[in-house]
């Protein structure tokens, strides 16, 4: 009996990989049997996750504080964890941050900001795993972490630096998709909804977004954790190897309306 989704031996690295949605999906792939890089600023934070994930699933995880716009430190990293293991299979694009405030407000700076880490960091992560391991071994699965309001607006927070990154982000992995694919590299991107996390779990509780819910998403309410593990299992698996360029919404419905 074939498993689709055996990741033994693999390695997986993941940014934003402190909290949130990061760990959600280490959680997730090392429950698969992959060896887990958690990449992250805060390296007490990523240390703790490794250490959770080695306990819990018996597999390797390392920790590695990395802040994804300075690209030495990319560079640096993924050498450290080359020398490590040996080998990067997949690379998820989680860090990001998000800037709300009407777009007359917004500053140059934020909007800067915006780009340079959800989009251009996405990309030095991106090129600095292909360079290092993917394209030698012939080999990966990169999967980046966009957001639905990288397809749509919205009507609750004004976010325009946001949604114009992880436009950015979506049409990035279409270029990347393209480029690699022939070397067998997959490039795809999920594209979460409301998602419960503690930085967002206080929002999402209120009357006002319950109502919001009911109106604008088709299931009707936030998504709960654990509901974006089986996009980023899908999407890492060895046998998707003809799911290239993908864009996945994973939003209870949000973008069908």
């Amino acid at each position: 009996m074939k498993n689709y989704f055996d990741l033994t031996g693999q390695v997986a690295v993941v940014t934003g990989c402190s909290t949130g949605l990061g760990v959600q999906m280490a959680h997730a792939l090392a429950n698969q049997g992959a060896n887990i890089v958690c990449l992250a600023r805060r390296k007490n934070l990523v240390d703790e996750v490794a250490a959770e994930l080695s306990e819990k699933y018996g597999v390797k995880a390392i920790g590695i504080s990395c802040d994804i716009t300075d690209t030495d430190r990319v560079e640096a990293s993924i050498k450290e964890v080359m020398d490590t293991f040996g080998r990067i299979d997949i690379l998820i694009n989680n860090a990001g941050t998000g800037a709300v405030a009407p777009a007359e407000q917004i500053t140059d700076e934020q909007f800067a900001n915006e780009m340079n880490i959800d989009l251009f960091g996405s990309f030095k992560m991106a090129r600095a795993v292909a360079n290092q391991a993917m394209l030698p071994a012939g080999y990966g699965r990169i999967i980046n972490i966009a957001s639905m309001y990288g397809m749509v607006g919205n009507k609750i927070a004004p976010a325009s630096p946001y949604h114009a990154a992880k436009g950015g982000v979506v049409n990035l992995t279409r270029a990347l998709a393209c480029e690699w694919g022939e070397k067998g590299i997959t490039v795809n991107s999920i594209c979460p909804g409301y998602f419960e996390t503690p930085l967002t779990k206080e929002t999402l509780e209120t009357e006002f977004f319950q109502n919001y819910a009911k109106t604008m998403i088709p299931e009707a309410r936030y998504g709960k954790e654990g509901e974006l593990d089986t996009a980023a299992i899908f999407l890492s698996s060895p046998l998707s190897t003809y799911v290239n360029g993908v864009i996945l919404p994973v939003d209870g419905g949000y973008t069908c309306l």
